[in-house]
C-alpha cells in the first residue's frame, strides 16, 4: 500500500486505534520554503510504500508565521514510532532535506491520545477549519493532576464563552497530555486567523474563568501558534 493524501488535509482526531500521538515542529525560514517542504514531504511519502508499522496517519500544517511547519502523526503505540525510526525514516528525511536544505527540526513531543475534546459549531456540520491554533502549556510536573485540573478550568471558561456567544469562530478544542508529564497541547480548530485574533482581543477574555486558566499556580510557561492545514497522509486501499 502506498501513501495517499486526504483531500481535506487534516487528521481524523478521533479515529479508532490511536495509542500515541507524535507532534513535531520544523523551521524552514520563508513561506516559499514552507510550500516547498510540504511538497517534498508529499513526494517522499507518496513515492514509497506505506510503512505498515502501526502508523495511522501523518499530517502537516503550515505556520502563519511564514517559518514553521507542524507535524502531527497518529500511531497504534509508541513502539510503532520507534520501529519506523529504525527502518523507514532516514531515507524519507534525506529526500526532503535534498529538496529543501537547511531544515531545522526543532522539537518532537510524545502525547497520549486525546484527553478531552469539545466540538462546537462548524466541524459538526461538515465545515472545515481555516486555521489550527496550537496552544502549548507547560507545568511543574511535580504536582500530580495539575494538568488535568488546568484542562478542566479551560473547559469551564469555554462553557462560559458558549453561553455568552463569544466563541463563535471556534469549532473545536482537543487536548493532549504529553507522556513526559509536563505539557498540555490544545489542538484548536478555528474558522479563520482573523476569528482567533478577534477572540483574543475581546475584553471578555479577562473574565474570572479565563483568569483562573492564565493564573493557574502550576503553569510555568506557554505559547500559541497558528497553522493552516496543508497535507494529511494515510495508507491507500
Amino acid at each position: 500500500m502506498n501513501a495517499v493524501a486526504r483531500p481535506d488535509a487534516r487528521p481524523d482526531l478521533h479515529r479508532p486505534g490511536i495509542g500515541a500521538v507524535l507532534i513535531s515542529t520544523w523551521r524552514v525560514g520563508t513561506p516559499e520554503r514552507q510550500r516547498a517542504a510540504v511538497e517534498a514531504v508529499r513526494k517522499a511519502w507518496e513515492s514509497r510504500a506505506w510503512p505498515d508499522l502501526g502508523l495511522l496517519s501523518y499530517s502537516v500544517a503550515v505556520g502563519t508565521d511564514g517559518d514553521t511547519l507542524l507535524h502531527y502523526s497518529q500511531w497504534t503505540e509508541e513502539q510503532a514510532y520507534e520501529d519506523f525510526v529504525r527502518t523507514h525514516r532516514d531515507d524519507r528525511n534525506a529526500e526532503i532535506d535534498a529538496a529543501v536544505p537547511g531544515i531545522e527540526r526543532v522539537e518532537l513531543r510524545r502525547y497520549a491520545p486525546i484527553h478531552r475534546s469539545a466540538v462546537r459549531g462548524g466541524t459538526g456540520t461538515g465545515e472545515l477549519p481555516g486555521v489550527v491554533v496550537v496552544v502549548e502549556a507547560d507545568f511543574d510536573g511535580s504536582v500530580a493532576g495539575c494538568r488535568e485540573a488546568w484542562v478542566d478550568s479551560v473547559f469551564a471558561a469555554l462553557d462560559e464563552d458558549a453561553a455568552t456567544g463569544r466563541a463563535t469562530g471556534g469549532f473545536g478544542a482537543h487536548f493532549h497530555l504529553s507522556t513526559d508529564g509536563v505539557r498540555v497541547l490544545n489542538y484548536a480548530e478555528w474558522e479563520s486567523e482573523q476569528a482567533h485574533e478577534e477572540w483574543l482581543a475581546d475584553d471578555a477574555g479577562q473574565s474570572e474563568a479565563w483568569k483562573r486558566v492564565h493564573d493557574h499556580p502550576e503553569l510555568v510557561g506557554g505559547r500559541v501558534m497558528r497553522y493552516t492545514p496543508a497535507l494529511s497522509l494515510s495508507a491507500g486501499v
